[in-house]
């Protein structure tokens, strides 16, 4: 079955079925890593990789403490939409033969995965905040979290590729906000002393009346 099906009646089954769904898919995410592993050549995707591999055995346990919360046994439902993903992108490491071509197809095949993944997470959220299911909620957020990492990561590779130069201002340090901040603060300090100043002078040299200065225009006189 995928993830939508007739057998579902209620939002109960539909929970359940989504979480069976999504351990079944991270089972099999976790199985198709080592080859990625073996075929990415950059350093980077290939340490990202193995983060990830890690990251993902540690999001099954997690999944396996929801079923546990749920007071059910740990059961993939098998995911033609993740097998599908996983076999489009095992094919396409078969027909690449260029080492740059492969890092670039592999970072393209592993954001389709985070993608579903993401997508199915926020749903379980969403459902499990309606059927009264909160501690569950952490679990899947966690979860959710390290998906949105990773993909984050696999972008910023991607850009480092293609757009080269956005990646480098990027990368560039941020500038130096003490100086700013130096002056703003002067700037207030100032701005505070001529508050202070104002109103005593404004004391001192009352503004003249049409009144008083008629007066002192006899007085002249």
């Amino acid at each position: 079955m995928g993830f939508f099906t007739k057998d579902i009646k209620t939002m109960d089954d539909l929970f359940l079925h989504g979480l069976q769904d999504l351990y079944y898919a991270e089972n099999q995410i976790a199985k198709s890593l080592p080859d990625m592993i073996e075929k990415a050549t950059k350093p980077e995707l290939k340490a990202g990789f193995e983060k990830h591999l890690a990251e993902t055995e540690g999001q099954i346990e997690r999944l396996r403490q929801v079923f546990e919360l749920l007071e059910t046994d740990p059961k993939g439902e098998k995911c033609p939409a993740i097998d599908g993903i996983l076999k489009e992108g095992r094919e396409l490491m078969s027909e690449i033969d260029d080492e740059d071509v492969m890092n670039v197809g592999l970072v393209a095949a592993a954001q389709a995965v985070e993608h579903y993944e993401i997508t199915r997470y926020g749903a379980l959220i969403a459902w499990a905040g309606e059927l009264g299911h909160a501690n569950c909620i952490p679990l899947f957020r966690a979860n959710l979290a390290e998906e949105k990492a990773t993909d984050e990561a696999l972008t910023r590779m991607s850009e480092k590729r293609f757009n080269p130069k956005a990646a480098e201002s990027k990368s560039e340090k941020k500038p130096d906000k003490k100086p700013a901040k130096k002056v703003a603060k002067k700037a207030a300090k100032k701005a505070k002393s001529t508050a202070r100043r104002s109103p005593a002078k404004s004391a001192a040299r009352p503004t003249p009346t049409k009144k008083t200065a008629r007066k002192a225009s006899r007085r002249r006189a």
